[in-house]
């Protein structure tokens, strides 16, 4: 028995006038995901547990079988074990974003935000803004004095860590959820410790905003990357051994630090796929093939796709509704017919992870459809995959043990 878990970043929704109140889910077009749905179950889960973040640092844990309120400590180190980077005792690891600033003469605090990746930076560009960061004295002296280092990526997601670190009382906000937002009220707050925070976010606005680098990208027409957003804070973690829960191995495919971190943390594979950008542009065939190749491997393999969240944060309707057909017909349809051909009995996990709203393009913890799928049954719904069709269905609480639904542990 092969298990293939499909995670659509962000593709649930709410009702879009544009769409003639549909959601997107409901607007586009998905045979190969639809025809798994008249054979399977469709219901919907809870990902992200109140008071928790309604985010995929949440709800990819939930879905990888951990119930987030015993295990969540923040976003962060989860990405800091996907990039090997050790955190030591008392450190603490933030996402550090590569953001863009409405332009103007008024003081930071009065600009709006508006990209939380800097419009979808490249990463030869991420680079190259992170050198001219890294590169200025006095932002590097205010690091030291900060005891925080600063991981640099090809792509908007930067990596810091701090050693000697307390967060306690100190609150950081998730720049993708107060898009279109004055960037003041938002800034690290609640104590003196978040102080120094502002004030480094305020410098690298100072030093990037007409620096060379980011002019390049206003000639070019680009949103400048002309700041970072310091937020996802948390401690080091540990994850129990998926081997040790359900008994085998996998791999999971996919662009995005978290999911990777989550996977290395529980034991998995984490396979990279070169040209994986975590956006429209992915490289949709070689996430293909590396799914393939892995199931030809091992008895579980996770596929996650980031881009209909990323075009939702970016306010690209259309983009969603692509992102979401492509997986359907770049990904999905593929492998049913490869597993198919192939004559091997599957089972399939597919869902959201946390719904990411057009109208505010920022997340939702409402309960989310999941798609469960057995090519040895025929359940007879005739139903298909969208958000009112999972509410019509069975109701899973506890979104941590839709695994075990997939292993068949337990029934839907």
């Amino acid at each position: 028995m092969k298990y293939l878990l499909v995670i659509g970043d962000g593709m649930a929704d709410n009702p879009v006038p544009r769409l003639g109140n549909k959601t997107p889910l409901q607007a586009a077009s998905i045979p190969a995901i639809d025809r798994m749905a008249a054979r399977g179950t469709v219901g919907s889960a809870v990902n992200c547990p109140s008071p928790l973040p309604a985010g995929s640092e949440t709800a990819i844990l939930s879905i990888f079988g951990c119930d987030p309120r015993n295990y969540f400590s923040g976003r962060s180190p989860m990405e800091a074990a996907a990039a090997g980077i050790r955190m030591l005792p008392g450190d603490a690891a933030f996402r550090c974003n590569l953001v863009a600033f409405e332009d103007g003469d008024m003081p930071l605090e009065e600009k709006r935000l508006l990209s939380h990746s800097a419009g979808s930076i490249d990463g030869p560009s991420a680079l190259e803004t992170m050198d001219a960061l890294l590169g200025n004295p006095r932002f590097t002296k205010a690091l030291a004095e900060m005891r925080l280092e600063i991981h640099r990526f090809p792509a908007f997601r930067q990596l810091a860590v701090q050693h000697d670190s307390d967060l306690s009382g100190t609150r950081f906000i998730p720049p993708h959820d107060h898009l279109g937002e004055k960037a003041g009220p938002l800034f690290p707050a609640g104590n003196r410790q978040a102080e120094p925070f502002a004030t480094l976010m305020r410098l690298a606005h100072e030093i990037l905003d007409h620096h060379p680098v980011t002019e390049k990208r206003r000639a070019a027409g680009k949103l400048p990357a002309n700041g970072i957003w310091l937020w996802a804070e948390g401690t080091a973690m540990e994850l129990p051994s998926f081997r040790k829960q359900y008994g085998m191995d996998g791999a999971v495919v996919s662009a995005v630090p978290l999911c990777h971190g989550i996977g290395v943390l529980r034991g998995l594979e984490m396979v990279e796929v070169e040209g994986a950008t975590g956006e429209l542009d992915t490289n949709f065939s070689g996430k293909l093939e590396a799914v393939w190749e892995k199931l030809n491997q091992y008895d579980f393999v996770c596929l996650h796709l980031e881009a209909p969240d990323e075009c939702t944060h970016n306010g690209d309707l259309p983009g969603k509704l692509q992102a979401i057909e492509w997986l359907d017909s770049k990904l999905v349809s593929p492998l049913l017919e490869r597993l198919e051909k192939a004559g091997l009995d599957h089972r399939v996990l597919l869902l959201s992870d946390h719904k990411t709203l057009t109208a505010t393009r920022g997340h939702d913890p409402a309960p989310v459809p999941f798609l469960l799928y057995d090519s040895r049954r025929d359940s007879g719904s005739g139903s298909v995959y969208d958000e009112p069709a999972g509410e019509a269905g069975p109701f899973v609480e506890s979104g941590w043990t839709l695994l075990d639904m997939l292993f068949e542990k337990r029934n839907s």
